[in-house]
């Protein structure tokens, strides 16, 4: 039976957000609808219109015999907004702060609410950049690359501190620890990224950047290339081993007037929104 209009909208704007970044033709929302293509593209229209109005992305249209419509997951700069400062408060605890200025983050990192909206602006800053994979290491930074993953509909792979035989080959790098001056060990298996793949690296939290500079020159191993960098908070350190990444929070411990924490906004509205 022809599905009514409004059922169809519904659908439609619920099969776009589940498969974001895929490109869709007008023949395939046809034939599943079973509606004339005129039809399918008006309902697009109101689609796109809504989703502008609210801040849910961007729906672009492809031209052509082979085109169709892709919808690209964005968030607008007063969401972003009040969602970090959201973040800010909730972060901003005397008894987060750990040992060697570190912060507890796993309940946040651990909840759907939160990192949905922080996948979504992550990914706001590469719109129009193609991207095979994301890239994390095995600690808390995890549940976040997924979701990044999820809203740009790419694999994302993890890299261990160590060899497992459930990996297979592996491909390993040393790499030297900013706040410790170590050196560290960390391995990927050779099925996990292809060669010459454009990445993006997610983490939890960044100190000096030894773990993410670690897992960039990975990247180089596989002849990839590294599209970004992005970290839920960045600490305080005296040694930073990048310049170029995307923060959301920005948290200092152990401060010289006897505050425990301070907690502000990272440098996303500069990176993603100027």
């Amino acid at each position: 039976m022809k599905t009514r209009r409004s059922d169809r909208l519904v659908d439609m704007a619920r099969y776009l957000l589940e498969h974001p970044r895929q490109l869709i033709s007008l023949s395939f929302f046809a034939q599943r609808y079973e509606s004339a293509k005129s039809s399918i593209s008006e309902d697009l229209s109101i689609i796109k219109r809504t989703f502008d109005e609210r801040g849910t992305g961007l729906l672009h249209t492809v031209p052509g015999a082979a085109g169709g419509v892709r919808f690209i997951s964005a968030m607008s700069q007063a969401e972003a907004q009040e969602f970090v400062a959201g973040l800010c408060t909730m972060v901003a605890d005397a008894t987060r702060v750990l040992p060697g200025g570190y912060v507890y983050l796993s309940d946040i990192l651990g909840r759907p609410d939160i990192l949905r909206p922080a996948g979504r602006l992550i990914t706001s800053q590469y719109l129009d950049c193609e991207i095979d994979a994301v890239m994390t290491a095995a600690t808390k930074g995890i549940p976040l690359a997924q979701s990044v993953a999820e809203e740009l509909n790419v694999p994302f792979v993890i890299v261990r501190d160590d060899a497992k035989v459930t990996e297979g080959p592996m491909v390993s790098v040393n790499y030297l620890t900013g706040s410790t001056k170590r050196v560290e060990k960390m391995a990927l298996s050779r099925r996990s990224l292809k060669p010459g793949a454009r990445v993006l690296i997610v983490d939890d939290f960044m100190k000096a950047g030894g773990t993410i500079q670690g897992m960039q020159t990975l990247v180089h191993e596989f002849d990839g290339t590294v599209v970004g960098t992005a970290v839920f908070a960045e600490g305080r350190s005296t040694v930073r081993l990048l310049d170029n990444f995307t923060s959301l929070l920005h948290v200092e411990t152990n401060l010289a007037n006897g505050e425990p924490i301070r907690v502000n906004p990272g440098n996303f509205e500069q990176e993603i929104y100027q």
